[in-house]
């Protein structure tokens, strides 16, 4: 894959349910329904060509038409709780009949990205020639050798091994942080049943962002926190 222009969609996921916060996806957050953040960080990416939201939310889709975006209303089979992201993402891609070779997945309830981060993550996908690449943030302090298991009279044992005292010593692990996955259609449609993440390929890479860079809102306080960045931001561009 040498050449990326007119040859990559993003495809932005967003179901109407959500246990931890009710309508997320079409909440206001600094003035904006949740979902035209996403589309706007995909409209600033070079690289994307072609952007449709994939729902099943009246109110997360009037959003997206509103803004001038393309909305594939995705059926119950895969709006519920069980519903995949990549079950999500084929059906919109095979439902528009897009033949793009590079598919950018964005979550609808992540407000903030860091700028270019979209960008990044499709030309690391050329250069290296992988079936994906994710963004990750450091884990810090939350170092799964820190964790540990509790029953229910409240006895503790280490999940892995607890005889790290400093932070600084301890081993570098990522999460991915829900910024981006940028993907090669063949990965997207290699399904395997016996491997639920068999969809972004054989050859994974990532990307990194620092801490807090991407807020992927699942509560109120996520939502809060969502909402300060992107007011400082907002009053950051004013004063300038």
């Amino acid at each position: 894959m040498t050449n990326m222009n007119n040859d990559c969609i993003a495809v932005i996921i967003g179901r109407a349910g959500s246990k931890g916060l009710p309508g997320k996806n079409s909440r206001l957050v600094a003035g904006l329904p949740m979902v035209a953040h996403s589309i706007g960080h995909a409209r600033s990416a070079h690289h994307v060509k072609r952007i449709v939201v994939s729902t099943d939310g009246d109110e997360i889709a009037r959003a997206a038409r509103e803004s001038g975006t393309e909305v594939v209303m995705r059926p119950p089979i895969l709006a519920g709780d069980t519903a995949t992201v990549d079950g999500a993402v084929r059906h919109a891609v095979e439902t528009i009949g897009a033949s793009e070779r590079i598919v950018v997945v964005l979550y609808a309830n992540v407000p903030v990205r860091p700028s270019g981060l979209v960008d990044r993550a499709v030309e690391h996908l050329v250069q290296t020639g992988a079936d994906s690449v994710q963004s990750y943030e450091p884990v810090g302090k939350r170092h799964p050798w820190w964790m540990s298991r509790m029953d229910e009279a409240g006895r503790i044992t280490p999940w892995h091994r607890n005889d790290v005292y400093r932070r600084q010593d301890l081993p570098e692990v990522w999460f991915p942080d829900g910024g981006v996955i940028a993907l090669t259609r063949d990965a997207l449609f290699n399904q395997d049943p016996e491997s639920p993440h068999s969809f972004l390929g054989r050859d994974r890479r990532g990307i990194e962002n620092g801490p807090g860079e991407v807020i992927d809102v699942d509560d109120e306080i996520d939502l809060m926190v969502a909402e300060a960045m992107l007011q400082r931001e907002k009053a950051a561009q004013t004063a300038s």
